[in-house]
């Protein structure tokens, strides 16, 4: 199963749904809050609109009922004060409304009063509120809880007033109104969003999910014909309907794919006809060459009784003739590759003595100094050894060429399963963009610059193919002025394949 980091990074579908959904999270979260502030706000004001006039009605009809009521000493008053708070009188909604009465600091110790209805705590009525109520001749409100003795507690807005009893002093009088039931409405009315906000995300997901996949389909639809043409599959189109953007790609997609294969099959019948003809030529030569090579070697066996210029004109005239049958053997190799041909006779080999061998047959001047590692016991492997010579003594000879007056290295190392041989130069090198033409054929680093030894320009390229015949890998590294080393590895048995490398083209 795919991670979300994978999905988000290979599906689309997955992106575009994920962004769409979680852009409505915000909005509708946005605009849900906005919503949830606008009603609670119209409710909460409404209550408390509704709660001053109503203690204003109530402090009105308390300042009454003091004024005419006749009382003699404080026993009298406090029973009037316990009349007053033991039946409060209902709110215009049944909500629960308490009273709370406390003498002014300037009245009158024998009629001093303070109480609550209905078990409220004091404490309901903060200190800092009823400073600014006693302070003010203005209806003061505040919002608070109801605080009962036995540990309830409520929401509720308290709203102030000040009484004045002649012969007493001042009182302060606060009527507190509950705002349970409004907290319970906003309540229900949060869930009710959120459950709204939740589903409506989902189901913009899913219908963002199923139209968007369905209108990415044709573009599914044309990834997955790309990869039938890439594989080959040339004669495979899309399916267009209608006439819209969607389908206007897919029109020119088809004619795209049409143009490719005319493309396609007209390089394929070029590159025929250049592989016959490299084939045929290099064939018809081969006899002409022949008659030539008998003929040159006459010439040559005879140069001693020529003229000096004469008998070094013979020796250039051989000379190039073997460099021509060397090109011409190449090309006939290079079109056996091309025209898949190529077939391997495996025997089991000691590498190490192939490696001898072909220092021995390239017969490098006292000044090239080569250097060889192996291991002491020979290193077996099931290899065609006509190919891997052909490959040794390109790489052998490549260095020697390249290796300004210095010397080169071969080691040979093996692990359970692979043989690599390394060859390392310490000449001139070669940079990164060459890197890329090294196997190029006819390709060469420095055209201008004469070397010991002449190439085709195919030598590279035929070892590369003679390497992938055995399952085998050759690796470069190389830098200006630092010198080349190439690595050669291949499987130590038919058929097997490379799992690991025991020399590096990296050099330590």
């Amino acid at each position: 199963m795919k991670t979300p980091f994978a999905a988000w990074r290979s599906s689309l579908v997955f992106r575009v749904t994920s962004t769409i959904v979680a852009l409505s999270v915000i909005i509708i979260w946005l605009l849900g809050s906005a919503l949830f502030n606008q009603i609670s706000s119209g409710i909460f004001d409404e209550k408390l609109k509704l709660s001053i006039s109503d203690a204003q009605s109530t402090a009105r009809n308390t300042q009454i009922q003091l004024t005419f009521s006749q009382y003699q000493d404080k026993a009298e008053l406090k029973l009037i004060f316990a009349e007053i708070l033991a039946v409060p009188p209902k709110s215009f909604e049944s909500a629960a409304r308490e009273i709370a009465i406390f003498s002014y600091a300037n009245t009158s110790s024998r009629y001093k009063f303070d109480g609550t209805s209905n078990l409220l705590g004091e404490n309901s009525v903060s200190e800092k509120f009823r400073e600014i109520n006693r302070s003010s001749t203005q209806t003061q409100w505040e919002r608070t809880d109801l605080r009962y003795i036995d540990g309830k507690v409520e929401p509720a807005i308290v709203v102030g007033h000040t009484l004045t009893i002649k012969g007493a002093g001042k009182y302060e009088f606060y009527v507190l109104f509950s705002l349970a039931q409004q907290s319970r409405t906003m309540s229900l009315i949060l869930n009710y969003l959120i459950l709204t906000g939740v589903a409506l995300t989902l189901l913009i997901g899913l219908i963002t999910f199923f139209v968007f996949r369905r209108v990415i389909a044709p573009i599914r639809d044309a990834a997955r014909v790309a990869e039938e043409l890439t594989a080959g599959n040339l004669e495979l189109r899309l399916d267009v309907h209608g006439e819209d953007e969607i389908a206007s790609l897919g029109y020119s997609f088809n004619e795209m794919a049409v143009s490719l294969q005319q493309q396609i099959s007209r390089l394929e019948n070029l590159s025929k006809l250049q592989q016959r003809f490299v084939s045929d030529v290099s064939h018809e030569l081969r006899t002409p060459l022949t008659t030539i090579r008998m003929a040159s070697q006459v010439i040559y066996a005879s140069r001693e009784s020529f003229e000096p210029t004469v008998a070094r004109s013979a020796e250039l005239l051989i000379s190039q003739i073997e460099r021509f049958e060397s090109l011409l053997t190449d090309l006939l190799e290079v079109s056996r590759f091309d025209a898949q041909a190529a077939v391997l006779e495996i025997e089991e080999v000691d590498i190490t003595a192939l490696v001898r061998e072909t220092i021995d047959y390239l017969h490098p001047s006292q000044d090239r100094i080569i250097h060889l590692w192996a291991p002491d016991k020979p290193v077996m492997v099931d290899v065609d050894p006509r190919r891997i010579k052909r490959i040794l003594r390109n790489l052998i000879s490549n260095a020697v060429d390249h290796r300004e007056d210095k010397s080169v290295d071969i080691q040979i190392e093996e692990n359970e399963n692979e043989v690599s041989v390394g060859v390392r130069d310490y000449g001139v090198g070669f940079n990164y963009t060459d890197k890329k033409l090294l196997f190029e054929r006819f390709w060469r680093a420095d055209s201008s610059r004469a070397r010991t030894t002449g190439g085709t320009g195919l030598g590279l390229s035929i070892a590369l193919e003679d390497a992938k015949l055995h399952q085998g890998e050759i690796d470069v590294w190389g830098a200006r002025g630092l010198g080349a080393h190439f690595v050669l590895t291949v499987p130590k048995f038919a058929g097997g394949s490379i799992q690991s490398k025991p020399i590096s083209a990296q050099p330590e």
